[in-house]
C-alpha cells in the first residue's frame, strides 16, 4: 500500500515531496507571509508494521535549526498520548527519524499539538465553573474571538497569556493546568489566591496561527511578540485588544507563557533592561525566581536567555512593554520542545503533563510571593 501523507486539519503543517516504498521526504511549509518555519504536524496512512523512515529535507532553513539538535519528534497513534521517536538524528540540514506503527495511521508533530477544538473546550468548561467570566476581548483577522476568562475577587490584577508564538502549544498546555488549579474548589492555594487577586487570562494569544499551522505568525504574518508597542488593526489585533483590556484594568503581574526550540531546560526571561526599572521591581522578580526553583526541579535559573542592559529593552516584547508601562512585575515562561535535560525523560520528553504541572508550580510560586505584591 502507497503511503499517504496528510496535514489538511487543524494544525497541520507539511508538504510531502517524495514517497518510495518506505522511505518519505517533506518539507515543512512558512508561516503565511513570514520567512518562520519550523512547525510541523501531520499523519502518515498506510504504515501498519512498517519501519519507516522520515526525512524533513528543510530542517536545515528554518527558523532556529539549533533546535533540531538532540531534539527527538513526537508520535501517536490514539492523537491522545505522544511519546517521543527514538531513532532520530540531525546532519547536514536534514532531520531524519523511523517508526514503525502498529496500526494503520500515526500522527507526528513538533511537540504535542494543541487544537483549536480542544481549546474551545477548554474555555467551555472553566466558563461553567462558579465565578468565572467569559468575554471576547475582540477578532483576530481570520474573525476568531479573543476568550479571555476572569476569574478571583481580590484587588491585585493578574494576567496570564499564552501561545503569542502559536506552534509553541506547550503553552496552551500549560494554561490548561493553570485553570484547573485555579477552579479546583478542594485547592488551598487557588482559594487563597482568588481570595487575593483578580486573574484575567487568554489561554491563546494567536489562534489564527494556531489553526494555520504557523510556528510564530498571525493570519498577516506579523510576530506578535513584537508587536506592543504600536499594535494596530491591520497587522496585529491580537495585541491591541489584549493591550487596551490590560489599561482599562491595570496590571500588578504578568506572565507570557511560551516554548523555547533550543534550550533544554524551563527558565524565565525577564525586563531588566526596561527605562523605567526599579529596585522593587527587580526584587519582587528574583523572589519569584527563587521561590519557583524552591517548588519544582523542572525550574533552573542557570540556563537562559542574556540579560539586557538597563534602558536597552526592547518595549516591542510585551514583557519589558508590560513592566514599563505599568510598573508592574511581568516575565516570559519559556518551557522546551525537548526535554528538560536536568531531569529527562526518553519516553515522552517535556510533555502536555509536565507542562500542566508547572502551571500549578508557578501558581504556588505566585502564592509564596503574592503579600510583597
Amino acid at each position: 500500500m502507497t503511503i499517504l501523507i496528510s496535514a489538511a486539519f487543524d494544525s497541520g503543517n507539511i508538504r510531502p515531496t517524495a514517497i518510495a516504498d518506505d522511505q518519505v521526504t517533506l518539507e515543512i511549509e512558512h508561516d503565511k507571509d513570514s520567512d518562520f518555519y519550523q512547525w510541523f504536524h501531520f499523519r502518515a496512512l498506510g504504515v501498519r508494521g512498517r519501519p519507516v523512515s522520515y526525512a524533513i529535507a528543510n530542517a536545515g532553513g528554518s527558523a532556529y535549526p539549533g533546535g533540531w539538535e538532540n531534539y527527538h519528534p513526537c508520535w501517536s497513534d490514539d492523537r491522545v498520548t505522544w511519546r517521543r521517536v527514538a531513532d532520530s538524528a540531525y546532519a547536514d540540514g536534514v532531520l531524519r527519524f523511523t517508526h514503525e506503527a502498529a496500526g494503520d495511521a500515526v500522527w507526528f508533530a513538533y511537540f504535542a499539538p494543541y487544537s483549536m477544538e480542544r481549546h474551545h473546550d477548554l474555555v467551555a468548561q472553566v466558563a461553567e465553573m462558579p465565578g468565572v467570566t467569559l468575554t471576547s476581548l475582540g477578532r483576530t483577522l481570520d474573525g476568531r474571538e479573543m476568550d479571555c476568562l476572569t476569574l478571583g475577587e481580590g484587588p491585585l490584577k493578574l494576567w496570564l497569556y499564552a501561545r503569542q508564538h502559536p506552534g509553541e502549544s506547550m503553552a496552551e498546555w500549560w494554561m490548561e493546568g493553570a485553570l484547573e488549579a485555579l477552579t479546583d474548589a478542594a485547592d488551598p492555594i487557588a482559594r487563597s489566591l482568588r481570595q487575593k487577586a483578580t486573574f484575567h487570562i487568554v489561554p491563546n494569544m494567536n489562534p489564527d496561527g494556531s489553526y494555520r499551522g504557523h510556528l510564530r505568525t498571525n493570519a498577516a504574518g506579523v510576530n506578535l511578540n513584537r508587536e506592543w508597542h504600536e499594535p494596530t488593526p491591520e497587522r496585529s489585533p491580537e495585541v491591541l485588544c489584549v493591550r487596551n483590556a490590560m489599561d482599562a484594568t491595570g496590571v500588578d503581574f504578568a506572565m507570557d507563557v511560551h516554548g523555547d526550540e533550543a534550550i533544554a531546560a524551563v527558565f524565565l526571561a525577564g525586563f531588566e533592561g526596561i527605562p523605567s526599572l526599579t529596585g522593587t521591581q527587580s526584587a519582587l522578580y528574583a523572589r519569584y525566581q527563587d521561590a519557583l526553583v524552591a517548588r519544582t526541579p523542572d525550574f533552573q535559573k542557570a540556563k537562559g536567555y542574556g540579560t539586557t542592559p538597563k534602558g536597552r529593552a526592547n518595549l516591542a516584547m510585551s514583557t519589558n512593554q508590560l513592566a514599563e508601562r505599568f510598573g508592574c512585575v511581568a516575565m516570559t515562561l519559556e518551557m522546551p520542545f525537548k526535554d528538560n535535560d536536568d531531569l529527562p525523560d526518553p519516553e515522552y520528553g517535556w510533555s502536555p503533563e509536565r507542562s500542566k504541572q508547572l502551571a500549578r508550580d508557578c501558581l504556588g510560586a505566585l502564592h509564596d510571593i503574592i503579600g510583597a505584591l
